[in-house]
């Protein structure tokens, strides 16, 4: 029964870990008025028939704070790149030329990054929850074990791990919050 347990708190502290890097990527996808390639990630780009992310059919850098430039391996691309930018919900509007396309990021307005900043308190709230979801299976699981005749306290003792792990990544959580919140509304 107990290496049943600690498989239950192997599995709780790595799923609540998943939760808090996917979180952490959906922060990386809230522009915060600085060039970023990660801002283009969650968009697919048709490839031969193929939805493919841009940074799998061309280079995306950030020559400055406020420019991308999207240079695709192959010059037939670029059009695509353009139009699947084009048809997203970034608001951004692709320069393209022999070279690749061009992505001018304007400056935020003060309107604009309250409306990040709610964006990125979803996405904390989100994961938060992901994570007491976890923490609720585990427990549920754990109790299960108690009726098939693991020891009550063995099972008390998990179930303070369980919640101490939740309380410290639910903590990660506002600590990347705090810090997405500032780069959102510093100018």
């Amino acid at each position: 029964m107990d290496e049943e347990i600690k498989f239950y708190l192997d599995e709780a502290e790595e799923s609540m870990g998943k939760a808090l890097q996917h979180t952490q990527v959906e922060f990386a996808r809230i522009r915060a008025g600085k060039a970023s390639p990660a801002m283009l990630d969650s968009i697919r780009v048709d490839y031969y028939g193929t939805p493919t992310p841009i940074a799998n059919v061309a280079n995306v850098a950030a020559p400055d704070a406020r420019t991308l430039f999207i240079k695709p391996w192959e010059k037939n691309m670029i059009s695509e790149i353009a139009k699947a930018i084009k048809n997203s919900d970034l608001g951004l509007n692709p320069q393209s030329d022999a070279e690749g396309v061009r992505l001018n990021i304007p400056p935020m307005t003060e309107e604009r990054r309250r409306d990040l900043v709610k964006q990125a308190k979803n996405e904390s709230e989100s994961g938060k929850v992901r994570i007491r979801a976890i923490r609720k299976d585990v427990n549920e699981a754990l109790r299960k074990l108690q009726k098939d005749g693991a020891s009550e306290d063995s099972v008390k003792d998990a179930e303070a791990k369980v919640q101490k792990f939740t309380d410290t990544y639910i903590s990660k959580v506002d600590e990347f919050l705090g810090k997405k919140e500032s780069e959102i509304m510093t100018i």
